[in-house]
């Protein structure tokens, strides 16, 4: 986890960079929508990939996915670790048994 840490890190650090000078200045700029929307294209892509591109492809759009979603938990001031904790908490429950659970 310790490439996702520093990303996370760096990030959080660049959201009160300049916008001239960074890619997560410029979207933290342009507001929620906007970066909600660009992990929407990037899952997209990833979407594609899987299903017509190669392996290196895939990779290359997974990365894209989880920067943007981290670029997302940071204009919302989520942490990573948050997230971690909640995967963590339904470590060992079935996945139907998990859903069900959030129809209730």
């Amino acid at each position: 986890m310790d490439t996702l840490d520093r990303l996370e890190a760096t990030i959080r650090q660049r959201l009160s960079a300049s916008p001239e000078s960074s890619y997560v200045a410029q979207l933290h700029a342009r507001g929620l929508p906007v970066i909600a929307r660009k992990l929407g294209e990037e899952a997209v892509e990833t979407v594609i990939a899987a299903l017509a591109g190669s392996n290196d492809e895939l990779t290359a759009e997974a990365a894209d996915v989880l920067f943007h979603l981290l670029v997302l938990l940071a204009e919302k001031n989520i942490a990573l670790a948050d997230v971690l904790a909640e995967l963590d908490r339904r470590e060992g429950t079935s996945g139907l048994d998990e859903k069900a659970a959030r129809r209730s």
